[in-house]
């Protein structure tokens, strides 16, 4: 995700949404771009990598959607910062999305707060060659393409997905 800012500022990112399949590890990802806007005292630009985290299936339902609030329709908490193992959530430990990010550059008050999460029609037409819907991708109706390998691989080795199968 990019973001910048002299008074007047924008944030726009591209990426993928994947779901746990039951006892086969990843399903096909989704496109999905995050857009916003925001007024104020700023000054800044950076460069974002974001990983978020649909934790229930309300979060589940916003990502089927052509495009919610995060902040707004969909809570969003910041996750685990440093090599700390908790996270930052509401008081009743019901975040919809938990995010995690890594940024480069300068500016103050990086936040997802109020940027919206849209399904990327032109993201999943050059990933699967044809017009697919976020919807059916992320419900298993979509098989992997050859170019999702290797996040499908990463997330698998970073999950316990691949521990639990061995068990």
């Amino acid at each position: 995700m990019k973001s910048g800012a002299i008074g007047i500022g924008g944030k726009f990112g591209r990426g993928y949404a994947t779901c746990r399949t039951q006892g086969a590890g990843w399903g096909a990802p989704a496109a999905v771009r995050v857009e916003g806007g925001s007024f104020g005292f700023q000054l800044g630009g950076t460069s974002t990598d974001v990983v978020m985290l649909v934790m229930n299936d309300r979060g589940m339902e916003h990502l089927l959607k052509s495009k919610f609030t995060l902040g707004g329709d969909a809570s969003v908490a910041a996750g685990p910062v440093g090599r700390e193992g908790s996270a930052n959530t509401d008081a009743t430990m019901g975040a919809e999305i938990l995010s995690w990010s890594r940024a480069k550059g300068l500016f103050a008050g990086v936040s997802l707060q109020g940027a919206t999460l849209r399904n990327d029609d032109e993201g999943n037409a050059e990933l699967y060659g044809k017009k697919l819907t976020a919807r059916d991708i992320l419900t298993g109706n979509v098989p992997p393409p050859p170019d999702a390998q290797p996040l499908l691989a990463a997330l698998d080795r970073y999950s316990d997905t691949a521990r639990s199968r061995s068990r």
